[in-house]
């Protein structure tokens, strides 16, 4: 858990607001491949349904090669949020391109989107083992087996564009959205530390505070190396959220039952929070790590456990510090080719 999580598919994939009431009347059309729906249009006032074809939206043809913009969230069976773009991408929508080949995908995300039509809202269900196996390509994760056996999507189309309307408007969206969260975080970060700084007060802790605005509390001193950036660690973990205590992930538990996981420090494969912290640490230490937003999962967050702006606790063990098998030396003949195609790469860059 603690790992950087792919939610790229959930959230291109992943209520929309003023959308909650739209689910509670009607029941759901059925596509012949199977998809639940509900599509609605404003009429300026509220929402009225509006009908689908049994094969589909016949306006879609005109949309063919256009990047739509909308608005969606994600809801497991348990109606547990685990995306919502208007809050997890500070207000901006996302953006999918429409193609012929949704007809590949029959049942799946792209044939529900292709049923939209600009300033359209809808509730889509999804079964989760149809819609894992058809758009994402991977088994069902174990925490969305426990929610159910549907998925909802909520969906708010905001406008279809050619696509260089909408490379310009991910150009501005871009700069904006890199201000807005630079800001976001650093007013995060002061409220998260008066929390920490509260939690270590009330739990009598003698913690110790990293530049970066992780604290650590080393229960257990180690008497080995500290790890430098590149060496690999083996670290046994529990991480809970700060605000409540609950357990998000453990080495104790499947898959690793009881192992250190391993994993290069210092070069960004897990949270900056524990790049940070880690490195503190003597090889034998047990320690608290108490970690603010945005150093783990920021306005993100991570699936159903873990919510946005969520400060976390990890106890750890740092189990071993070792260093990274040396990486096999390429050949002469394999370092020309590089070169071969990194100049015939520049040779046809020049040329465009």
């Amino acid at each position: 858990m603690f790992l950087k999580r792919n939610f790229l598919s959930l959230a291109l994939a992943a209520g929309v607001l003023g959308l909650a009431s739209c689910n509670k009347g009607g029941d759901f059309s059925k596509t012949t491949s199977g998809i639940e729906y509900k599509v609605f249009k404003s009429n300026g006032k509220s929402y009225d349904a509006r009908e689908v074809g049994a094969e589909g939206d016949a306006t879609y043809k005109d949309r063919i090669g256009k990047i739509m913009a909308l608005h969606v969230e994600y809801r497991t069976g348990k109606d547990s949020v685990l995306f919502n773009s208007r809050k997890q991408q500070m207000g901006f929508p996302v953006r999918v391109p429409l193609d012929s080949v949704r007809k590949q995908q029959r049942g799946g995300l792209e044939e529900a989107i292709s049923l939209l039509q600009p300033g359209d809202s809808a509730v889509f269900r999804f079964n989760v083992d149809t819609i894992f196996a058809k758009s994402f390509r991977q088994p069902v994760p174990p925490f969305m087996q426990k929610a159910g056996k549907t998925m909802t999507m909520y969906v708010k189309v905001d406008k279809v564009q050619t696509r260089d309307e909408a490379m310009a408007d991910v150009q501005k969206m871009q700069v904006e959205q890199q201000q807005k969260m630079k800001e976001h975080a650093d007013q995060q970060l002061k409220s998260d530390d008066v929390k920490l700084q509260d939690y270590i007060k009330k739990n009598n802790l003698t913690a110790q505070k990293d530049p970066s605005g992780v604290y650590y509390v080393v229960t257990t001193p180690g008497t080995g190396p500290k790890p430098k950036a590149g060496q690999i660690v083996a670290v046994k973990y529990t991480g809970k959220l700060l605000e409540n205590g609950k357990v998000f992930d453990t080495s104790e538990k499947a898959p690793n039952n009881g192992k250190p996981i391993e994993f290069p420090i210092g070069v960004g494969q897990v949270i900056p929070g524990w790049d940070k912290a880690i490195p503190m640490l003597n090889k034998g230490s047990k320690a608290v790590l108490l970690i603010p937003s945005s150093l783990a999962y920021g306005q993100r967050g991570a699936g159903a456990d873990i919510p946005a702006d969520a400060i976390l606790r990890f106890d750890v063990e740092l189990v071993d510090v070792k260093n990274a098998p040396p990486q096999p030396q390429m050949s002469q003949e394999d370092m020309q080719r590089q070169l071969e195609a990194m100049q015939q790469q520049q040779q046809q860059q020049q040329g465009q």
